[in-house]
């Protein structure tokens, strides 16, 4: 393709020089360049010559990686309703780690005892349940890696004038974690779904009582209550005890603090399925349970904020993901979509999980614009902003997947840009 997109499985092939090729190694400022060094002797650093500190009981991140955090932002009236971002730009592979995992409350983090909290399942059942986590612990687990993604994710791409932010600090509601559970649908086997049992209602323990509606044909497909997180209990923001997990569908529905389960006929029309996640049309209708999170593919590097540090190669990376399915291929364009080359997907592809995808690019100093679209297993391909906005029009908040711009100008320099 144009503006020097390289056959995606060059980096593959063996005897490849990089020289003093620039290489994307770097994930914040600067990306400098892989230059060849001479062979020489090393001296022998202080860190060799003595005994090292101790280890802990539990590991924490270098002190050295102490600017990789998440980006908080709260109603500076009610400091415990807000957000978290993931920082995109700093993280490599698939899986978010839990503590960078972003998150959204309403009205803080509960402190729950374990041992004090207690799952319903009622409502149109044959037989009411009651669990608590000791007794959940017991059943069959299954672990699903997949992505969590807030509905009002990349929101700031509905505006007028691009933001001028690190990729996740406006595209980081969205993260990847193994969870780890028992599978709904056996709880509501034991119970006995009624027949005109078509919706589930989902109660958080939290303090806003967070309730959503779920239609039952997600819950007895691949819906699961989960009690682990990349392999370790839940953490207090995540959910623990109990986190429901949708696989694919938007994070209002994936309710943390899981305490109660009424099987229902109707959805429930809480405050979080009228007032809010719904959106009006340019018809004047509104769109709402707009459950599925649509395919959609991000740059990672470079993106904003980023500098190159001089001409030659780089490998550009970025995230697939979409709720439908899996991702089945990603196209990278250097030229702001005038032609497009197809990036190599990173295994494992699963199914409604994020993807990495690579591809080299050879810059040669001149201005180009970097973007990336994705397709999924629906056949579900990633709208530009403009077909975006010709379908939802511009009073869009919830569910933005468009395609998304990088210009790279002669410094350099990464900006975001609406191409």
């Amino acid at each position: 393709a144009g503006g020097g997109l390289l056959d995606r499985r060059l980096f593959l092939r063996r005897g490849l020089q990089f020289g003093t090729a620039a290489f994307g190694a770097a994930m914040a400022g600067k990306i400098g360049a892989a230059e060849e060094q001479p062979w020489q002797p090393q001296p022998v650093e202080s860190w060799q010559r003595r005994p090292g500190g101790p280890f802990s009981n539990y590991g924490q991140p270098s002190k050295y990686e102490s600017e990789v955090v998440r980006w908080i932002a709260s109603n500076p009236a009610v400091p415990t309703n807000g957000v978290s971002w993931t920082p995109l730009q700093d993280l490599e592979g698939i899986i978010t780690p839990n503590g960078l995992h972003y998150e959204r409350h309403h009205n803080g983090v509960p402190d729950i005892p374990p041992e004090r909290h207690v799952l319903m399942l009622h409502g149109l059942v044959e037989q009411p349940q009651m669990f608590g986590i000791a007794q959940l612990k017991r059943y069959p687990m299954v672990s699903r890696i997949c992505f969590i993604e807030c509905g009002g994710n990349s929101n700031a791409l509905w505006s007028s004038n691009p933001t001028q932010t690190p990729v996740g600090y406006f595209n980081g509601l969205v993260s990847c974690s193994e969870w780890t559970g028992v599978p709904l649908s056996t709880l509501l086997d034991e119970a006995g779904l009624k027949p005109e049992a078509k919706w589930l209602v989902a109660q958080a323990a939290d303090a806003v009582s967070m309730t959503v509606s779920i239609p039952v044909e997600k819950a007895l497909d691949d819906a699961i209550l989960a009690l682990y997180q990349n392999g370790e209990r839940l953490r207090p923001e995540n959910g623990y005890p109990l986190r429901l997990v949708l696989p694919g569908w938007e994070g209002v529905t994936n309710v943390k603090w899981l305490h109660r389960l009424q099987a229902a006929e109707e959805p429930v029309m809480s405050r979080n399925e009228t007032a809010r996640y719904t959106e009006l049309l340019p018809d004047g209708k509104a769109r709402q349970f707009t459950f599925v999170m649509d395919v959609r593919s991000l740059i990672i590097n470079p993106s904003m904020g980023m500098e190159l540090a001089g001409t030659g190669l780089y490998q550009i990376s970025g995230l697939a993901w979409s709720g439908h399915g899996k991702v089945t291929r990603v196209e990278v364009s250097a030229d702001g979509g005038e032609s497009w080359a197809e990036a190599e997907l990173q295994e494992p592809v699963l199914d409604k999980c994020f993807t990495r995808f690579r591809i080299p690019w050879r810059w040669d100093g001149s201005p180009a614009i970097l973007q990336s679209r994705a397709w999924d297993s629906a056949g579900n391909v990633q709208p530009t902003r403009e077909q975006q906005l010709a379908e939802r029009g511009r009073w869009g908040y919830f569910h933005f997947s468009a395609i998304v711009s990088w210009e790279v100008d002669e410094e350099g320099f990464v900006s975001h840009v609406y191409a």
